[in-house]
C-alpha cells in the first residue's frame, strides 16, 4: 500500500457550519453527497458521494427511469432534468426508478465527478 494512502473514496469527510441530519443531502463543491449520519455543527462526519440513495423530489413532475434529474439549491429537491434554474446542481444524479408526478421521493444513483452548476 502507498504510504500516502489515506482511505477508499466511496465517503467525503465533512466538518458542517450548522447541524445536518443524517440523510440530508450535502452539496460539496460541485459533489451531491448523502450525510451518513448525524453531524453537528463543528463536528466532523462521513459523506457519501457514491451509491443509491432515495431523495425528495419536486411533487408535481415525474422523472422518468435513466434520466439526469437537476438538484434545486432552492428547494432541496430533485427536479426533471428539463426544469433547473440557474445556480442548480446538474448531471450529479442517475434516477434508478421511475417516479410518477405526484412521488415525493425518486431513488438515484450518486454520479461522482459529473456535476456542475446550471449556468
Amino acid at each position: 500500500m502507498a504510504n500516502n494512502f489515506i482511505k477508499p473514496g466511496k465517503h467525503l469527510t465533512y466538518t458542517p457550519p450548522t447541524a445536518i441530519k443524517s440523510g440530508s443531502v450535502v452539496l460539496f463543491g460541485e459533489e451531491l453527497c448523502v450525510a451518513l449520519n448525524t453531524i453537528n455543527a463543528g463536528d466532523s462526519g462521513e459523506l457519501a458521494h457514491e451509491g443509491i440513495f432515495e431523495l425528495p423530489k419536486a411533487k408535481g413532475t415525474g422523472i422518468r427511469e435513466g434520466t439526469r434529474p437537476a438538484w434545486s439549491v432552492s428547494t432541496h429537491e430533485a427536479l426533471t432534468g428539463g426544469s433547473p434554474e440557474k445556480g442548480d446542481l446538474i448531471n450529479s444524479c442517475l434516477a434508478v426508478e421511475t417516479a410518477l408526478a405526484a412521488a415525493v421521493k425518486v431513488k438515484v444513483k450518486l454520479l461522482p465527478g459529473c456535476g456542475r452548476w446550471q449556468t
